[in-house]
């Protein structure tokens, strides 16, 4: 538990939200709900073990911070406790309200213990890849991580990227690949991540029935028109993980016929743009200065690669 102040609003608050939830507590002395509610959070931050913190905040003493989050809640009362959850404020509760409430409450933000253990073996396999780890037990603790908690998407994603991206020197790791993809292969709808990495599978399982990239060149010298001939270079080229190299080919494609096969030149390009595009940094603790009061955190911003750049920019040229 931790005591919220101006000067420490940045970084146990905002930044610390961004490694596990922190549910705020605004409180007060006179206040007799505050006093019921109180050690029941203390409790159950306790029980929880460290699966979220519980950070306090007197009103009193603290009014500037208690005013902008009640104004931005629409809450005129205390009790009244606030979840931020990476560097936002995400929800809450006003009210000494039941603990059995209070843990459905937790159970909406918190992670349960099997995903703790999951994300830990994601960023140990993680630190295991950047390191140039041997790269079969990066592969096991990816899947573990995967079984530990199948809804861990960073997990799966990361299992799967892997997976493709040794599968030219081993081909089986191309079903293995399709076997971890398939139970979430919904989410392409609705997550650009998925649907770009079943763009790469698919152009894994077509490399391996691809003509020689010496008929491909033959094919496409003949007939420049020749979309089919190009796009499978492209899948072969992608699936041996030569990006760039894959998007020159699609976009002779795609500057002649956007439309071709449903836009498929198109599409696997923005696939690879995704593929090479790094996530954000985590923030680190703020630089804001002291007695600063920011309710959002700072947006970490990713460093700038200058072929992903570029290859964004020709794609716009050649659509527009």
């Amino acid at each position: 538990m931790i005591d919220i102040t101006l000067q420490n609003f940045e970084a146990e608050l905002i930044t610390a939200s961004t490694r596990q939830p922190v549910l705020l507590d605004i409180w007060a002395p006179w206040c007799g709900p505050c006093k019921s509610l109180g050690p029941i959070l203390e409790k159950l931050e306790t029980e929880y073990a460290g699966r979220f913190t519980l950070a306090k905040l007197n009103s009193d003493e603290q009014p500037e911070i208690a005013g902008q989050l009640s104004q931005a809640f629409g809450v005129r009362s205390i009790p009244f406790c606030v979840m931020f959850v990476g560097g936002q404020p995400v929800d809450g509760f006003v009210g000494a309200i039941p603990e059995p409430q209070i843990r459905e409450f937790l159970g909406k933000h918190v992670p349960t213990e099997d995903a703790l253990e999951a994300e830990a073996e994601v960023e140990e396999a993680e630190a295991m890849l950047a390191e140039g780890g041997d790269i079969t037990s990066v592969i096991a603790k990816l899947q573990e991580a995967v079984a530990i908690d199948p809804a861990n998407d960073v997990a799966r994603l990361d299992y799967l990227k892997v997976l493709l991206g040794v599968a030219r020197q081993d081909p089986s790791r191309i079903a293995q690949a399709r076997a971890a993809f398939d139970p979430v292969a919904a989410k392409v709808l609705s997550d650009s991540r998925f649907a770009a990495v079943e763009h790469w599978l698919k152009a894994c399982e077509a490399a391996q029935q691809a003509r020689s990239p010496e008929a491909l060149a033959a094919a496409v010298a003949a007939n420049k028109r020749d979309f089919a001939a190009r796009f499978e270079a492209a899948q072969v080229l992608f699936a041996a993980g030569a990006f760039p190299q894959a998007m020159d080919e699609l976009l002779e494609i795609i500057m002649r016929d956007k439309a071709w096969n449903d836009e498929a030149a198109r599409k696997t390009y923005v696939a690879i743009l995704e593929l090479m595009t790094k996530p954000a940094p985590k923030p680190s603790a703020g630089d804001a200065p002291k007695g600063a009061l920011e309710v959002t955190g700072k947006a970490a911003v990713a460093p700038v690669d200058p072929v992903l750049e570029q290859y964004r920019r020709k794609l716009s040229m050649a659509l527009f």
